[in-house]
């Protein structure tokens, strides 16, 4: 078979997504590949497809467990041989993997960096024919690199050991210009092929908003997307179980993930929100990587992650088969200390020298700004993402919060020269700078211990904003550093004023800030293309008709047939098996097993209703 008749027979597919195919034939023609491609773009197909064309087997190194279980379940319900090699399996296990390898019995195996050391492994991949080894997140291999991983500098050793070089390639959703060049120097691709599709996702909707309570916005949030599956995202351990508890008492199925739990647990919870048993899954960055459930329709991060990297890795987890999808991100203020108190708290790594290590903290903090940046920002948000991977794109893209939203301008220089003003005078009274926090107090006449007994409320600017809220004054806070006039100590975590702020106190110098209003609905192309009330009930019956067949088979729903696939098949209303195999994303293979049922359920809604 040739790469499309393969593409077709067991993805289900009639044409590939850009860049698969450029990425395909370099590697059937023997040359090593890099390609960068935005979650969900799909970079799997790439090496899937040359794998079961080739001879031997083909090695995909991948960083995390999870990914490898699930893309091995999902090849395994495509009728393609493969299997993982990592820590989960106990010697039984790991004899019989090597067993059937020297058998001859799979085209695709997964394996965990670390084990490639092994020298077990090392005695079987002596003996096999090796014809393609792909990497995975090759993101990991750089220092520079968010999810920067020590295992992955030692691949290349791994290869250089083997009688005979595969074709080598390497693949990532995220990575900057100095992480592209750290992957193909570390990794010594040959002449690689390149190809970058770009990281736009237009199905994905972006929005950052900056709630007075994110429990509220939370739930409001949740209540418009019921029994939809999504995922919320969460900086720590302790606040993956308040929002889950929360979640559950309001009637929700939400489970929860973090590295406190024992591995049990994880699994179980894990496959609870893979199986569909669960709809939300509540989470620290510890749960996603890999993880291919395509059904995932939004992705909500309570708290702020520490790189735009991660937010656009974990954001992506969302519309992975293509339909829209909402990327949420609730914003505060002391997301930014909780994201500084894990950089500066961060553990070690033992295989790097301290120069090594301080290097990475710094790169983390930098970041960090940039993140911070996009939550603050007025402009196009979907352009923010591509200018910091260096991708152009026009100005608006019509589909996040900043380009929909309606903004005024408010002038605000009176209140900027209260503030400024209560900075001042704190310092002068205490002799030192504080935090954006005290100025807050002292302007809205708090009578908490410390500001009475520092006498804080002696000062003229005690209470000058008392009918200001919190959030407010934070915000005008932080339009104020933006603009330059107050600098934000990070060691220290305090606030001072700048030589500029002068302007503002004694030369009446304007300051403006953009608030939004209530949004407007926006009609979109997509929203024109919205089923009709019949195909949404045959929706309703094929994704019941799915779970169904998912729960007696022991498998993910999404394996069977993406929402995707279901949402054509509900308005195509396929009559016979020629049709059901036309639709994208079912296939030869699938058409097969499936077909049959499938079609009954169509025919026997349709003839129901014309009743």
């Amino acid at each position: 078979m040739d790469k499309s008749a393969v593409l077709e027979r067991y993805f289900g597919y009639t044409e590939f997504r850009p860049g698969q195919e450029n990425l395909i034939n370099g590697v059937l023609s023997g040359r090593d590949v890099f390609g960068i491609m935005p979650t969900g773009g799909g970079k799997s197909i790439c090496y899937q497809v040359p794998a079961l064309m080739l001879p031997g087997i083909t090695l995909v190194v991948s960083p995390l467990i999870s990914l490898m279980k699930d893309q091995v379940l999902a090849l395994k319900a495509a009728g393609i041989p493969a299997a993982f090699i990592n820590s989960t399996l106990n010697p039984a296990q790991m004899h019989a993997v090597y067993r059937n390898l020297l058998a001859g019995q799979y085209k695709i195996v997964y394996i965990a960096p670390e084990r490639l050391d092994y020298s077990g492994f090392g005695s079987v991949t002596e003996k096999l024919q090796i014809s393609f080894i792909a990497v995975d997140e090759a993101h990991c291999i750089s220092q520079w690199g968010q999810d920067f991983r020590p295992s992955y500098l030692r691949i290349v050793n791994f290869i250089e050991t083997l009688p005979r070089r595969p074709v080598v390639g390497a693949f990532t959703a995220t990575a900057t210009q100095q992480v592209r060049e750290d992957i193909e120097r570390i990794l010594k691709l040959r002449n690689p092929v390149r190809t970058v599709t770009g990281f736009d996702r237009p199905n994905l909707y972006f929005e950052v908003t900056q709630p007075d309570s994110k429990d509220k916005m939370l739930l409001e949030l949740l209540a418009s997307r019921k029994k939809k599956s999504g995922i919320i995202y969460c900086s720590t351990r302790r606040k993956v179980e308040s929002v889950c508890e929360l979640l559950c008492n309001h009637g929700y199925a939400a489970t929860r993930y973090h590295a406190g739990l024992d591995e049990e647990e994880r699994s179980e919870n894990q496959e609870a929100f893979l199986y569909d048993r669960k709809t939300i899954m509540v989470a620290t960055n510890a749960f996603g990587m890999g993880i291919d459930k395509s059904n995932v329709s939004f992705v909500i991060h309570y708290n702020m992650p520490k790189s735009i990297e991660a937010y656009y890795q974990e954001a992506g987890r969302a519309g992975r088969d293509g339909t829209e999808a909402d990327c949420i991100l609730l914003y505060s203020s002391y997301d930014v200390n909780t994201a500084k108190f894990l950089i500066e708290n961060s553990a070690d790594n033992e295989e790097l020298a301290p120069a090594q290590q301080a290097m990475i903290r710094r790169q983390d903090i930098a970041r960090l700004d940039a993140m911070v940046t996009y939550c603050k920002t007025k402009t196009c948000l979907r352009g923010y993402i591509l200018e910091y991977f260096g991708q152009k794109h026009p100005e608006v893209c019509g589909n996040c919060s900043s380009c929909n939203g309606d903004f005024e301008t408010v002038d605000i220089t009176r209140e900027s020269q209260m503030i400024l003003s209560c900075v001042k005078r704190i310092h002068d009274k205490l002799g030192y700078w504080t935090g954006a926090s005290t100025v807050s107090k002292v302007l809205r006449g708090s009578r908490e211990k410390r500001i009475l007994e520092q006498q804080l409320d002696s000062l003229t600017t005690y209470g000058l904003m008392k009918s200001t809220g919190n959030f407010e004054i934070r915000n005008m806070t932080e339009q104020l550093e933006a603009e330059g006039y107050l600098l934000e100590n990070t060691e220290h975590k305090t606030i001072q004023l700048t030589q500029e702020a002068s302007q503002v106190l004694y030369h009446d110098k304007k300051v403006h800030m953009l608030v939004r209003k209530e949004p407007e609905p926006v009609f979109t192309l997509s929203s024109l293309r919205k089923l009709s009330y019949e195909d949404t009930e045959l929706l309703d019956v094929l994704k019941e008709l799915r779970s169904e067949l998912a729960k007696e088979a022991g498998i993910p729903a999404y394996t069977i047939f993406s929402n995707a696939t279901l949402t054509e098949m509900a308005r195509k209303k396929p009559q016979n098996m020629t049709q059901f195999r036309r639709i994208s994303g079912v296939g030869e293979i699938k058409s097969s097993w499936y077909g049959k049922v499938f079609l009954e359920h169509i025919k026997d809604f349709l003839a129901q209703s014309q009743e």
